[in-house]
């Protein structure tokens, strides 16, 4: 498949895979900075942004969009840093291209909180009302709104809004995302099928280069669990974990300053290639 990218600056080749619902530009926190080391390519994975329809929107489809990316237009070593599913995405180009992937920054991976621990959480009621105000579609405002309203169910056996949770311009972001997207990106995420055919820990074991893991804050939002983070590091060789106190599921956009320093400390200890 076809994807869209965005490029700018130069040197070692820097990849940029967005989270669902989300598109290249996600990452324009972090582009100025990046730019000055990096040539930084920033893809629209399939569904998302500029880049095609498709059939299918399981993780594993991503994936085998993402391979042949590398293989194909970047054919070069290459630096991942990936967000949500994008780092899980990522986690899979590491373990199939060993010899095209440098290094990895996962930015929260939500694994099965996204798979097939989502029935009944926030998280699918999130994912529900996030599709229908896709489908429903209408101005920025309109959706921003209906983002606003989505009900989600707490621990504690109540509700509250996104709108509670997130600020507007988070939310007309997002909305600006969902204009872009096809609706069915959503729909195995609902399921609880998404991850089908993705095996976390084999996945991790083949990963031979330096992993950078970082975990938002699973009481503000974060999606990576600390049963997960710890599976992630047994199975990593090379793996360094940083967690984001208070930090939400969106490292990038809520804390780029902090994420920035601690992916430039990461880069100091690479190789030169």
């Amino acid at each position: 498949m076809k994807l869209e990218s965005r490029v700018c600056g130069d040197g070692a080749v820097l990849l940029l895979l967005h989270g669902v619902t989300r598109c290249g530009r996600d990452w324009e926190p972090l582009l100025p900075e990046l730019a000055h080391r990096w040539r930084v390519l920033a893809l629209d994975q399939r569904g998302h942004g500029s880049s095609r329809r498709a059939a299918s929107y399981l993780v594993t489809d991503y994936i085998e969009d993402a391979v042949q990316f590398v293989r194909e237009e970047v054919a070069a070593p290459v630096v991942l840093i990936g967000h949500s599913l994008g780092a899980m995405v990522a986690a899979a180009v590491a373990a199939d291209l060993r010899e095209l992937v440098r290094a990895i920054v996962f930015e929260d991976p939500p694994f099965h909180t996204m798979g097939n621990r989502i029935h009944g959480t926030a998280w699918q009621a999130q994912f529900i009302g996030m599709q229908e105000a896709a489908r429903r579609g209408g101005t920025i405002d309109q959706v921003t709104d209906a983002l606003g309203a989505i009900s989600l169910p707490t621990p504690e056996g109540g509700s509250r809004r996104l709108g509670e949770i997130r600020d507007r311009a988070s939310l007309r972001w997002s909305a600006e995302c969902l204009a872009q997207l096809d609706p069915d990106v959503l729909t195995p995420v609902i399921a609880g099928h998404w991850l089908d055919g993705y095996d976390v820990s084999s996945i991790c074991a083949r990963i031979r280069c330096p992993v950078l893991l970082l975990q938002a804050d699973p009481q503000t939002g974060g999606a990576l669990t600390d049963g997960d983070a710890q599976l992630a590091l047994r199975s990593i060789a090379d793996c360094r974990h940083v967690p984001f106190p208070r930090a939400g599921h969106q490292i990038h956009r809520d804390r780029p300053e902090a994420m920035l320093q601690v992916v430039r400390e990461f880069a100091a200890t690479l190789p030169a290639e």
